[in-house]
């Protein structure tokens, strides 16, 4: 079975390549020319939500704006062990939510990352590593057990080639891969399957080895695909949070109508406006 480092240690004549590829591969003035028109083989950023903004979008919370209301009332009365308390639990509350939506806001950034990892290319007739991001349309590309593949490629040569393409299509079970027959270059594949000729990015070789072409970089592979559609997915409440929060801004504006009496009565009966304002607010 071959290896990488068999791989990378042999530099290759054109009988290594399959018939119909180029046995010195793209050159390197090539390959920057082709970058510099691409771009680099990683998946676009997208807009990141900042802690801040996420904390204005919960504070925005009828209840937890309740909350924070309570406790600068009892502040500004000089009650700080209340303030205190309610302040903290509307704190913890906040503090929760940005942490569980800021590792949401990761999940991109960990598959832009699946998606760059060294690949072994041939560039004027040798082989040489370079970074995932680097590759490009057109290269030849050497994968063994335990590589990470860099882009879509077209496979040229198979042994007894297996990958686990779970990332993709949640099968856990690796598919075996073949080698590309000549109406095989005017088809259009897809993940998931046996004996389909291509392997697609971020894909995991877990059993023997295979030299393919690359077909598709960056947004254009199949995983591109996957993380552009997720980029312009609009993140929607559930219908449970949204039957919530519809009913909890009632009762906020049942409670703010019967605060406000609250206050009013106490302040024209008594004369006390801040007992009343507390009143109303607790």
């Amino acid at each position: 079975m071959a290896t990488a480092a068999q791989f990378e240690g042999t530099k290759g004549s054109a009988g290594d390549l399959a018939t119909g590829v180029s046995p010195r591969g793209l050159s390197e003035a090539e390959a920057r020319i082709r970058f510099l028109a691409e771009g680099p083989n990683e998946l676009a950023r997208s807009k990141r939500r900042t802690p801040l903004r996420i904390a204005i979008e919960v504070v925005r919370e009828p209840m937890l704006a309740l909350l924070l209301g309570g406790g600068a009332v009892y502040l500004l009365l000089g009650d700080l062990q209340e303030a205190l308390i309610l302040l903290c639990f509307a704190t913890l509350s906040i503090a929760i939510t940005i942490i569980q939506e800021a590792r949401t806001e990761r999940v991109l950034e960990a598959l832009r990352d699946l998606t760059s990892p060294r690949a072994l290319v041939v560039r004027d007739g040798e082989r040489r590593r370079v970074a995932g991001r680097e590759v490009v349309h057109g290269d030849i590309v050497l994968l063994a057990e335990g590589d990470r593949v860099p882009a879509d490629l077209l496979l040229d040569q198979s042994r007894d080639l297996q990958v686990d393409e779970s990332l993709l299509t949640g099968e856990s079970v690796p598919v075996r891969k073949v080698a590309a027959m000549p109406l095989d270059r005017t088809a259009k594949h897809r993940p998931g399957g046996d004996d389909v000729p291509a392997v697609f990015s971020g894909s995991l070789v877990v059993r023997g080895s295979g030299i393919g072409e690359v077909v598709a970089t960056g947004a254009r592979t199949e995983i591109g695909a996957i993380g552009q559609a997720l980029t312009s997915l609009e993140s929607e409440a559930p219908r449970l949070q949204m039957q919530t929060r519809h009913l909890v801004r009632l009762f906020a504006l049942a409670g703010a109508v019967v605060s406000a009496l609250a206050v009013l009565l106490y302040g024209w009966l008594r004369g006390g406006w801040l007992d009343g304002i507390l009143a109303g607010v607790c």
